[in-house]
């Protein structure tokens, strides 16, 4: 068996597999959050709230606490900390999971233009459209602060930091929301172009769907490369499987 097992998360799927790891005899579970949503929900096993003090913080807890293997199940743009689990796990030869839900694919009809970050969405925006969805999260609206004659419609699961665009109007919501919530929303704001980051996953891909249906242009930011040598398991089932491999003597 594996006594304990550390989840780097708060994505669904972190929540689904430390689920899934209770109710395993003998396998003690701890979710590790950032502390970024001040009201996460609830989740199997133990829960830790906080940074590690990077990678070598990561690798004392984790001697500290005799974890067996970690899973990295963190949201595919949180670049530093996988970056830091895999050097920690490289330092303490402790096993390595990386889950990652598939990333989105354009199909028949979609108009996305991919860039590489939040800065290169920005500077296309001025060709694409004055009314903007922007869905790229609370943090690092800075990227679009500048484009004064852009009006923003930023959606966040909490209140975004500052700085913001000059004309920004704020929703607060959390996903997974329909196609149809989604069509309203973009008609109702005069939507000209979505922005929004490669997360993939069922739950706010409903805006993609309505935007192709309504002929919008998408700016989609791809997500950061992986550490080099790291191979990722794409569902909850995927990354049991590779734990059972771990798991055998």
């Amino acid at each position: 068996m594996l006594p304990h097992v550390l989840v780097l998360g708060g994505t669904t799927e972190a929540r689904e597999l430390a689920t899934a790891l209770t109710g395993r005899p003998g396998t003690r579970v701890t979710t590790s959050l950032a502390g970024r949503v001040s009201r996460p929900g609830a989740l199997a096993g133990d829960v830790r709230v906080g940074g590690f003090g990077g990678a070598e913080g990561l690798a004392a807890w984790l001697r500290e606490r005799r974890v067996d293997v970690v899973v990295d199940a963190t949201h595919p743009f949180a670049a530093t900390i996988t970056a830091n689990a895999a050097r920690a796990a490289a330092t303490t030869g402790i096993p390595l999971v990386v889950l990652r839900r598939p990333g989105w694919q354009p199909g028949p009809g979609d108009r996305w233009h991919p860039v590489a970050s939040p800065e290169a969405a920005a500077g296309l925006l001025p060709r694409l459209g004055h009314r903007v969805f922007l869905t790229t999260g609370r943090l690092g609206l800075a990227a679009f602060a500048h484009l004064t004659r852009t009006r923003f419609l930023v959606r966040s699961v909490e209140p975004p930091e500052p700085p913001l665009p000059a004309q920004t109007r704020v929703l607060l919501a959390r996903g997974p929301f329909t196609v149809a919530d989604e069509t309203a929303l973009l008609r109702d704001h005069r939507i000209e172009v979505l922005v929004t980051k490669d997360s993939g996953g069922a739950a706010t891909s409903a805006k993609l769907t309505a935007a192709r249906d309504l002929g919008l242009p998408v700016v989609v930011v791809r997500r950061p490369p992986l550490p080099a040598g790291i191979t990722p398991v794409g569902d909850v089932p995927s990354a049991l499987r590779r734990l059972d491999t771990l798991d055998r003597p």
